[in-house]
């Protein structure tokens, strides 16, 4: 498959699972997250999609609900995409931690302007 149809595919994905976490979970944990990301494998057997929470529930916990949603999210997926699509990936749904990473660099960035301050 080429890298534009991947592409495609992917954003697509990534747009309706993110819709469908926040108008139609009926979990609220689920209503707070937010999908960052997605990468769709070459034969479309897999959507890795990664996502970050805000809110009072643990990571584990998040996690836990996202991976029983996902046949659900699946199938509401293959409702929406399945005209376009022969084939809906299955979905692995990943933490995204690049934003707290950066939050992270940002602080020490902060505290060496501290620093040079002084």
């Amino acid at each position: 498959m080429n890298n534009i149809k991947q592409g495609r595919i992917s954003s697509q994905v990534m747009r309706e699972v993110s819709n469908i976490l926040l108008l139609e979970a009926k979990d609220d944990t689920l209503k707070h997250v937010t999908v960052t990301g997605c990468e769709v494998t070459n034969d479309l057997s897999w959507a890795r999609v990664y996502y970050t929470y805000m809110g009072e529930e643990s990571a584990e916990a998040v996690a836990l609900n996202l991976k029983e949603a996902a046949p659900w999210i699946r199938t509401v997926l293959a409702d929406r995409l399945g005209e376009n699509l022969r084939h809906i990936p299955e979905i692995r749904f990943i933490v995204d931690e690049s934003i707290e990473y950066g939050n992270k660099i940002e602080k020490l960035i902060d505290k060496i302007h501290e620093k040079d301050e002084l």
